[in-house]
């Protein structure tokens, strides 16, 4: 273990959030990048501050906290989740291992910061929301589109009626992916699904809404492994409105998301971080073009957001709450069971 800072004090409406990345792969770099970037951010000054990494490998741990700039690293998680200054540990291991690892950071009184997908199942989920509900502490899930600025400007265009009554949706999500062993592993939940369906799916209900499906209907393509390569979902709802969404670790898609209306359609150019957002009126000409604003890395949204809530006492974060979280967890589940796809460990 390096030699921490001192912790900083102060009341809890104005505490700097230390926080510590559980885990040191490919998303742990990114969201370390974020946290070094938010610190030198005037709009995040004093809010947020990177504090330690944890690796089951201490070298490694220790490689990454040099990198990164952290004061403190870890060989083990669980010494990490008894470092009492640590408050928030963002988990970024795969999703098998969420659950587990979410409900011993609880018991170490830590808040929370899961990366999507939040657990492998909704049974998983629930169980880890009812301890962080009981311990009064934050628990929200890491799935950047829920906490972007594009969403707000896609929930202004529909309800300002510029599409007008909304019909339908629909949203891909692709990727060539099967290289990486983790997610082709059954046992570590692997599959299109958890990693890049989710997206989809999500932009889906954000676009509706929150409404719930009273149908669902899928598909899928099986892995060499018995994971879902691809995939196509329907949602059917009962006010008439249906919407698709498609996802794959085999090809690249276009990435698009649309929400049609009786008078245009609304179009974003990638759904798991949109870049642009085009409305078309009846006749396809273009009636608006609205800017995304600039971003650090996309992650600093809900980091802020998180540090946010734990400064105002809360257990959910307004963009994520455990209510939208579990609903889309059941729908994966839904979805799995039509294929009869279940994951060793279930």
């Amino acid at each position: 273990m390096n030699s921490p800072t001192p912790h900083q004090h102060g009341t809890q409406a104005t505490k700097t959030v230390n926080i510590a990345i559980l885990g040191a792969g490919g998303i742990a770099n990114t969201m370390a990048r974020t946290l070094l970037a938010m610190k030198s951010d005037e709009r995040y000054r004093g809010l947020i501050n990177p504090y330690a990494v944890a690796a089951r490998d201490g070298e490694r741990a220790r490689a990454f906290a040099e990198r990164y700039d952290f004061p403190v690293s870890y060989g083990s998680y669980e010494d990490m989740v008894a470092d009492p200054d640590v408050d928030l540990v963002y988990i970024a291991t795969p999703h098998s291992m969420h659950a587990e690892q979410a409900l011993m950071c609880l018991e170490a009184g830590k808040h929370l910061l899961v990366e999507k997908s939040f657990t492998a199942n909704a049974a998983q989920a629930e169980e880890v929301f009812s301890m962080s509900e009981s311990k009064g502490l934050l628990c929200t899930e890491a799935i950047w589109t829920r906490y972007m600025p594009s969403r707000g400007i896609i929930n202004d265009i529909i309800d300002s009626g510029t599409i007008g009554e909304v019909t339908s949706a629909s949203a891909n999500l692709g990727y060539p992916i099967t290289a990486n062993a983790r997610l082709v592993e059954p046992e570590l939940a692997g599959g299109a699904l958890l990693d890049v369906g989710v997206y989809p799916l999500n932009f889906l209900d954000m676009a509706l809404q929150g409404r719930e499906p009273s149908r669902i209907a899928s598909a899928y393509q099986p892995y060499d492994t018995g994971v879902d390569a691809q995939s196509s979902t329907t949602l059917f709802y009962d006010d008439g409105i249906m919407a698709v969404a498609t996802s794959s670790m085999l090809g690249q898609s276009d990435r698009t998301g649309c929400v049609w209306g009786t008078k245009g359609v609304l179009v974003c150019q990638n759904v798991n971080d949109i870049s642009s957002i085009v409305v078309y009126g009846p006749g396809y000409e273009v009636v608006g073009d609205y800017p995304i604003p600039p971003q650090l890395t996309g992650y600093e949204y809900e980091v802020a957001s998180a540090a946010q809530a734990i400064r105002d006492g809360a257990t959910e974060c307004s963009e994520m709450p455990h209510s939208d979280t579990l609903r889309i967890m059941r729908m994966m589940d839904e979805i799995r069971g039509i294929w009869g796809l279940r994951y060793p460990f279930e």
